[in-house]
């Protein structure tokens, strides 16, 4: 992308490699040409460079009660599901 499309201008791309020199080895023409495969992101660019990937986000628990509830409905799920496969094959009549 061309940084006019990205309203950036000269002066900010500018400070953007000064910054990613400092924090890396690249000259300044790997620095302008990562920064626009990164779409201008330095933070980007400078992660890439250490090899530093984004963590992928986990939905945290809020609650112990909704823990609770969260196992409570896989335990059922699951005894249901349990149950759907015995009766299918006939034996859950057996049991009874």
């Amino acid at each position: 992308m061309e940084p006019s499309t990205l309203n950036i201008d000269a002066e900010t791309i500018d400070k953007m490699v000064d910054v990613i020199l400092r924090q890396t080895n690249y000259t300044k023409e790997e620095a302008m040409c990562k920064l626009k495969e990164s779409n201008y992101d330095c933070l980007l660019v400078i992660r890439t460079y250490f090899g530093i990937s984004d963590k992928p986000k986990t939905n945290k628990v809020s609650s112990i009660n909704q823990e609770i509830y969260k196992q409570l409905r896989y335990n059922l799920d699951s005894s249901m599901r349990d149950y759907k496969n015995r009766v299918q094959e006939g034996s859950a009549r057996n049991l009874l």
